[in-house]
């Protein structure tokens, strides 16, 4: 019964996405956030194959969240799925760059863009972005302590960066 349920709810989020941007409800995004911090325990405890449908479910609910998309992307990625990886973590570049594209003042949401980017294997591409960023926003300290501190650099080189990236 919960599975039908599930596959009910997955169903109806996937048919209606298509039908237009309908706005998401505080419901639907307190659901998605409870999905996701299950998704986030079956992780830590290395259960990959659980999280992995408790993110779809919740990318479904709110697929203008990146951080349910980057979760999922990671999940993929350990469970050697780099397809899926990839599409997971095109979804987030593009729910960040929705995101800025609704309030130019999310920068966070630049610094999504360029994460994204590095996760597919697009470092220039996210050098690049970086850079202009920087110029569209030289006061924003959060992007200046990012690009100035040298950040994209040291997350290419980390190790536990490259396992997850393509």
């Amino acid at each position: 019964m919960h599975r039908l349920l599930c596959l009910l709810l997955l169903l109806s989020a996937v048919f209606t996405t298509g039908c237009g941007r309908k706005e998401i409800t505080s419901l639907q995004r307190k659901e998605a956030a409870n999905i996701a911090s299950e998704a986030q325990f079956a992780f830590t405890l290395r259960n990959y194959a659980r999280a992995e449908p408790l993110l779809i479910k919740a990318t479904a609910l709110c697929p203008d969240t990146p951080e349910y998309w980057q979760s999922l992307g990671v999940v993929r990625r350990r469970l050697d799925n780099r397809a899926g990886a990839k599409q997971a973590y095109e979804q987030m570049r593009d729910a960040a760059r929705d995101q800025y594209k609704a309030d130019d003042k999310k920068t966070e949401a630049l610094l999504q863009q360029v994460y994204a980017l590095a996760l597919l294997g697009r470092a220039d591409d996210a050098r690049s972005l970086l850079e202009k960023a920087q110029k569209n926003h030289p006061d924003d300290r959060a992007l200046g302590a990012f690009a100035d501190g040298k950040q994209l650099d040291r997350i290419l080189a980390n190790p536990a960066f490259k396992d997850i990236a393509l």
